[in-house]
């Protein structure tokens, strides 16, 4: 028999399974709210600052024809032939200037190429992200919802004109002619910094990608979370 002074296990009941987090996910209206608002306001933002830029950086008003983007890419040549000359409009110096470029690849220009495999990995990483909006956040998890909404609004963005423009249309150039100290030089982007061309679609998308790495590994786990405390 042990000692009466001894401090008795306390049993831990296991949180809601993973099933059941995602059906109040799926059932609660906050959740959507979040999710849908801030999906719709970021894919917005992509689509009406794409079309801004291409319309007002170059000296005339540059429109993507998708069969001479095709055409072009069959050919081996550079998608900077349907982009006029122009100078970079410098927003901050050093920090922020907008350029026109066409991107066949990835975020940032990486993979150029293989555009329906673009098309069809994006198509995997919406429903992936879906199925995390349902099954692995609860109704709380309102930071969550929005981190998943910018990743599919990014996602989507960028599906849009690999599939109406064949490639991508990119005009935000962070950190330009900033290089490393000392000469230092990266496989990755040689001398600059930040030698890449981006959109607000590939903004959304680290941003939300780093939000829901935080969320993960604040998380106690999947089905793993602490009950509510009931009410005195």
């Amino acid at each position: 028999m042990s000692p009466a002074n001894d401090p008795k296990p306390v049993s831990r009941t296991p949180g809601p399974p993973a099933d059941a987090r995602g059906s109040a996910t799926l059932r609660s209206r906050r959740a959507w709210v979040v999710f849908a608002g801030v999906f719709i306001v970021a894919l917005f933002a992509d689509l009406a600052t794409k079309s801004w830029a291409f319309h007002s950086i170059a000296p005339v008003p540059v429109s993507v024809d998708r069969r001479e983007v095709i055409e072009l890419t069959r050919a081996g040549r550079s998608l900077g032939e349907l982009i006029p000359p122009h100078r970079p409009v410098e927003v901050a110096p050093s920090v922020l200037e907008l350029t026109l470029v066409l991107n066949r690849g990835a975020v940032f220009g990486l993979g150029a190429g293989g555009r329906w495999f673009f098309v069809a990995f994006t198509l995997v990483a919406i429903a992936f992200g879906l199925y995390v909006f349902a099954r692995w956040t609860s109704p709380r998890d309102w930071w969550a919802h929005g981190a998943l909404a910018m990743i599919l609004s990014g996602g989507v963005g960028n599906l849009y004109d690999r599939v109406v423009f064949a490639c991508v249309r990119d005009f935000l150039h962070p950190l330009p002619g900033v290089q490393w100290p000392f000469g230092v030089s990266t496989p990755w982007s040689g001398r600059d910094v930040w030698p890449y061309v981006s959109n607000v679609a590939d903004a959304f998308l680290l941003v939300g990608i780093v939000v829901l790495l935080v969320f993960l590994m604040r998380e106690p786990g999947v089905g793993e979370r602490e009950p509510a405390s009931p009410s005195a």
